[in-house]
């Protein structure tokens, strides 16, 4: 199965504190999250990614912010399901390929589209959404390029994101506000599962 077609919401979480990881991931999954992506912006992210993988074996998780081929290698080796990128370059393209497991490289631009699409890629991370055109831009890559699918991330409410997951070249969203920082740092797991649970009802 697709890594689009897993879950409607893809959580992407920010770990400031590595002993929240564990909890977090398991309220995510209990409200029907199955998909985590933890981004590469903290010290302990690689070290959150372990600990998931090894302690909750019902998350998929992956690594996100990935931006050089030892990102790529360092969250492979730490467990990582799979990866996402918030743009691409030739290099980056060569070395997700080369990784043995999936990936949504980013792009944001129907050139950077067409470009994966001639590489044999066709599901992406389109980032960052609000901010590139959102919901009228998707619609309109839809018509050119109807083999292509997303999964758009940056900006993404619960309120918006019905009408993401309604364009037919949408196979999830990501989203931040699955997981705050004050939820997180007061060990709330219960508003994060039931914030899951409201995400994973859109599909």
């Amino acid at each position: 199965m697709s890594l689009l077609d897993l879950a409607p919401v893809v959580p992407v979480v920010v770990i400031d504190d590595v002993e929240t990881a564990v909890p977090m991931a398991r309220a995510l999954v209990e409200g029907g999250l199955p998909v985590i992506e933890v981004t590469l912006r903290t010290a302990g992210a690689l070290e959150a990614i372990s600990r998931i993988a090894a302690e909750v074996p019902d998350a998929v998780i992956g690594a996100g912010t990935i931006r050089t081929s030892s990102d790529i290698s360092a969250s492979v080796e730490a467990g990582a399901k799979f990866l996402v990128s918030p743009g691409t370059t030739p290099s980056l393209v060569d070395a997700l390929l080369a990784s043995g497991v999936p990936f949504l490289p980013g792009a944001a631009t129907a050139s950077e589209v067409m470009a994966l699409a001639e590489r044999g890629i066709g599901e992406l991370k389109f980032f960052p959404a609000e901010a590139a055109g959102g919901l009228p831009y998707l619609k309109s890559l839809a018509g050119p390029l109807p083999d292509v699918r997303f999964c758009p991330t940056g900006g993404i409410r619960l309120e918006t994101a019905r009408d993401y997951l309604a364009l037919p070249n949408v196979g999830c969203v990501g989203g931040t506000w699955l997981t705050p920082a004050d939820a997180l740092a007061a060990g709330d797991w219960e508003r994060v599962r039931k914030l899951a649970a409201e995400a994973a009802a859109l599909r």
